[in-house]
């Protein structure tokens, strides 16, 4: 094949890829912004009836509603851009495919400022090729003279500001630049995380046909997985990065050194000229990782479900025997179909034959279900008297207006102390409770400021059974100031 060749075909398999295939259609910008707007890092997968009323949402806003959500969603899954699985509970969601992450992930970096040449770019090209030069290297003094290097700058640097030289003030433009160069490796990881997760289902749905398949049996299909597990985690690109991105969420000082870096670069004066999402998701970065290797994770865990309910669940033995029995029932049919007609057809039940009974009565007619319930029991002859309005009224509250009218009649000589009126009250009006109803009185009149400073009064009380009790209260004064607010309501007396 020559090279013009090679090159068409290699352009052929890239443009047949979900991801080219989504860039290449006339809607493709209306498709990137629906996904970009639904989905985010920090909501990778969205109920179904969700998804579909914030298609419908969004596509009437930009009066692109041309069909309906869901018909968009079954397209966009044909089309490999949405993938629709059911969750733990049972309810059905949609997430974005490796291929729609990728494309989004493109457009966003041709819309955004991108570092394509700067120092910063040039300077991460010498560092990486340094550090791979020394791994690649084996001369033990070539590696020692690296490293002497490395020190005597970083000393020379370190004496510097010990001098009191002061740190170097970095231009902003480099700030920036570097920035977006880390921004455009990070932006990357999300994708990566995606794609390595679809091949673990992929292998899982490979997995679940090979079981399937006649003649496989459990050992060999477990052997095949092995191959394919390890292979994928140590050849591929994407297993690489899920192992490296492993061993750094296992190194606690190095995810917290990567936290505390990115949060630097956020906090940098740059950082209000840059979209407010951008720089949130790139102080997320390691939320952002531990999401990817948790989906990665989820996904083997699925795969290693299966596997291990097909072990658990799987019987050689009648296995066999279905075999069997199936085998002696294609050659029987074989049998008969030699001296059969083309139209001829054979009776065959499957199972016990049904029985034929008519209804069949379970309950019969009771007269006790249908008699009236017994009449009520007239028990008037058994019911207590009825209390009259005086016993009812000696067992109430106190009698305000009688006591407001003792009060004022009183009054209509010097002053008076509470425990005298109370005390020159019939007994009917001398009950405990009454007690209570003259210091209301009291209270409302204003006659209770001051008392408890001279002294306490002797009230005897009298109950409706005819017992009496004393109480004591403070000294209570009523005198003419008072009497104004005891005259009837519209009386000349009243104010």
């Amino acid at each position: 094949m020559s090279e013009i060749a090679a090159a068409l075909a290699s352009a052929e398999r890239a443009f047949a890829k979900p991801t080219l295939s989504l860039l290449a259609r006339k809607n493709a910008p209306v498709v990137v912004a629906v996904f970009s707007q639904v989905f985010s890092q920090d909501r990778t997968a969205i109920p179904a009836e969700r998804f579909h009323a914030l298609v419908d949402a969004l596509m009437r806003e930009l009066g692109a509603a041309e069909e309906s959500s869901r018909a968009m969603s079954r397209r966009w899954v044909s089309e490999q851009w949405l993938v629709l699985a059911t969750s733990d509970d049972g309810q059905e969601q949609y997430a974005l495919t490796s291929h729609a992450r990728e494309a989004i992930d493109y457009v966003h970096r041709l819309a955004g400022d991108r570092s394509v040449f700067g120092e910063s770019r040039i300077r991460t090209i010498v560092e990486a090729a340094r550090r791979c030069a020394m791994d690649a290297d084996p001369n033990t003094d070539t590696r020692l003279a690296r490293l002497d290097e490395q020190i005597a700058a970083l000393r020379a640097e370190r004496k510097l500001l010990a001098a009191g030289a002061g740190a170097e003030v970095v231009p902003q433009a480099r700030v920036v630049e570097q920035y977006l160069n880390v921004r455009d490796m990070t932006a990357q990881l999300p994708a990566d995380f995606l794609r390595l997760s679809e091949h673990v289902k992929n292998m899982h749905r490979t997995l679940v046909e090979e079981f399937r398949h006649e003649g496989r049996r459990t050992g060999e299909v477990l052997d095949t997985y092995l191959e394919r597990s390890a292979a994928l985690m140590s050849e591929s690109l994407e297993g690489k990065a899920f192992m490296g991105a492993v061993e750094l969420l296992r190194d606690e000082d190095l995810m917290n050194q990567l936290r505390r870096d990115l949060d630097a670069i956020a906090s940098h004066p740059f950082a209000v000229t840059q979209p407010a999402g951008e720089v949130a998701d790139f102080r997320n970065t390691v939320s952002s990782i531990r999401r990817g290797i948790t989906t990665v994770l989820e996904a083997r865990r699925r795969l290693s479900s299966t596997l291990r309910a097909y072990i658990t669940s799987h019987d050689a033995l009648r296995d066999r025997d279905l075999d069997d029995a199936l085998r002696e029932a294609k050659k029987e049919m074989a049998g008969w179909m030699r001296v059969s007609g083309p139209r001829a057809r054979v009776p065959l039940q499957l199972g016990l034959a049904g029985l034929q009974i008519g209804n069949t009565r379970d309950r019969f007619f009771d007269p006790a279900e249908h008699a009236p319930p017994p009449p009520l029991v007239d028990t008037a002859a058994d019911a207590a008297p009825a209390p009259s309005l005086e016993v009812l009224r000696q067992r109430g509250g106190p009698s305000v207006a009688a006591l407001r009218a003792a009060v004022r009649a009183a009054l209509d000589g010097d002053g008076v102390s509470a425990a005298q009126v109370f005390n020159a009250l019939p007994e009917e009006l001398r009950r405990p409770v009454e007690v209570l109803g003259l210091m209301q009185l009291a209270a409302a009149l204003g006659a209770l400021d001051g008392t408890g400073e001279e002294g306490s009064e002797v009230v005897d009380t009298v109950r409706v059974d005819g017992t009496r009790r004393a109480l004591r209260l403070p000294l209570i004064a009523f005198d003419h100031r008072h009497r104004g607010e005891l005259a009837p309501a519209g009386s000349e007396e009243h104010r």
